[in-house]
């Protein structure tokens, strides 16, 4: 996976995608239109409860005794993922192929917070995350893109360049630290330690931590400063970085190892997943939206359908042209 200065391979996205973010299309704005056929995998979500107690009542700020109490306990808390499937049946709502996960848990109105909900029984239900698949979720995905390219050892893979620590940039060095002394050991709160600073400061013509005239300077980032200066593969909405990388440098769960975008200190399974990749014959094209909770894939009928059928996915077929805006699920209302 070498990361590529020429990113001529990507135009024609840019040639088969909307340039205005409408509901109406806002599926095209990040996925080509013109495939045969097109399936939505949704990434999975997860639940958990404490054992032999339940969660605490909510909103947190209404019952921080009770969340203090609740963490001194200690409790062991159950974990598990959860289809969106089994998340419409706790919650009585339907399953299909333009759900989106707020009406799926209920919660209609944005502002009240949709991340966490609890459901029957005690658990508490967490939003699928945005922009990634999970690793397992890629690796299962690939095993089917391989064969339905020409090209499954040559192909692209593109990753958002706005990821925190990803590329370098032109900024500040980190925020000052200061170092006080107190004969009082109980006070040690952060507004005290700003005071005595501003006291120290006081009786000074010069603070040297606080120059308004300092410059940026360069910050580098997770990749060479070769490639964070580099030029970028630019669609409507999104700059992407471009990497080399067939279908198959993902069949295997350990992709993320040789990943240059993620970090050895990274965790594999909340490695990033590629946001757009595609195989050199253009045979079908994986879009992970950074601000969506499923990845779709464009690609022919025979593929779609075998995605649709795998069972380490939960995928259905979708129609070209859908709204997969937040507000987009017509069914439930």
């Amino acid at each position: 996976m070498d990361w590529i200065a020429d990113t001529s391979p990507g135009d024609w996205l840019r040639e088969r995608v909307d340039t205005a973010w409408t509901d109406a299309s806002a599926m095209h704005t990040v996925v080509p239109r013109g495939f045969p056929a097109y399936a939505r995998i949704f990434h999975p979500a997860s639940r958990s409860r404490p054992v032999g107690q339940p969660w605490p009542p909510l909103p947190y700020d209404d019952h921080a005794r009770a969340w203090a109490a609740f963490g001194r306990s200690q409790p062991q808390i159950d974990t598990e993922n959860v289809t969106w499937a089994q998340t419409a049946t706790t919650f009585e709502t339907r399953m299909h192929p333009e759900a989106q996960w707020n009406r799926i848990v209920g919660a209609h109105d944005p502002e009240q917070g949709w991340q966490q909900v609890r459901g029957p029984e005690g658990w508490q239900y967490d939003a699928p995350g945005e922009g990634r698949m999970d690793v397992a979720q890629l690796a299962a995905l690939a095993r089917l893109l391989s064969p339905a390219t020409t090209t499954p050892h040559h192909g692209y893979a593109g990753v958002w360049e706005g990821y925190g620590g990803l590329v370098g940039f032109m900024g500040e060095t980190p925020s000052r630290a200061v170092l006080t002394f107190s004969a009082d050991p109980t006070v040690d709160d952060d507004a005290s330690l700003q005071d005595r600073h501003r006291a120290m400061l006081g009786p000074s013509t010069r603070d040297p931590f606080n120059n308004v005239f300092r410059k940026p300077t360069w910050q580098p980032g997770l990749l060479s400063d070769e490639i964070s200066r580099g030029p970028r593969l630019e669609l409507p909405q999104r700059s992407y970085l471009l990497f080399s990388a067939g279908a198959t440098a993902f069949t295997d769960a350990s992709w993320p190892d040789l990943a240059p975008w993620v970090s050895p200190d990274e965790a594999r399974a909340w490695a990033q997943t590629p946001n757009v990749m595609w195989p050199a014959d253009r045979a079908w094209v994986v879009v992970s939206e950074i601000d969506f909770d499923s990845t779709v894939v464009a690609g022919s009928a025979e593929l779609i359908a075998a995605i649709c059928a795998s069972p380490g996915l939960e995928a259905l077929p979708l129609r070209e042209g859908a709204d997969l805006t937040w507000d987009g699920d017509e069914v439930n209302r």
